[in-house]
């Protein structure tokens, strides 16, 4: 995890800073996850998913029976492929290392379907001004926002 500052990303059609605050459960909403060798294997597991498809972990939190996660993804995953591979790969592989100690299930996932999901990004008040003043051919100055963003 990296202390995280304000950068837009590059990739060859775009530029991007994606974003999200996610939280998810395990099944039951069970306090499966109060054990430090748990929590430092999802850790790990997180650790090792995000390096592998270049997203960056802003914050992890892993409670007793929850998870939050700021995440940096890339626009070439969805928020839900990429709570997909968070779970599936965590449950798989934390199940595989830990198996039935610690109240842990081999036969289905560690987590619920569901998750919440969240956009972190630039200010609202920001993004509403320069859609407000977008013109086709620049008859006004309008107010930049890579400008805003950068400095």
């Amino acid at each position: 995890m990296s202390p995280h500052k304000r950068t837009i990303r590059t990739l060859s059609h775009c530029f991007y800073d994606l974003k999200y605050h996610l939280v998810w459960t395990p099944k039951y909403r069970g306090k499966v996850l109060t054990s430090e060798k748990i929590r430092n294997e999802l850790r790990r597991i997180f650790e090792s998913i995000c390096k592998w498809k270049h997203w960056e972990i802003i914050q992890l939190n892993i409670q007793d029976d929850h998870i939050h996660l700021l995440l940096l993804t890339t626009p070439r995953d969805s928020v839900s492929y990429t709570m997909q591979i968070l779970k599936g790969k965590s449950s798989a592989w934390l199940k595989k290392k830990i198996k039935r100690t610690h109240g842990l299930y081999e036969r289905q996932s560690l987590w619920v379907r569901g998750y919440f999901v969240s956009t972190v990004g630039i200010d609202e008040f920001i993004i509403r001004r320069y859609v407000k003043h977008q013109h086709h051919h620049n008859e006004i100055e309008q107010p930049s926002l890579f400008d805003k963003l950068i400095s």
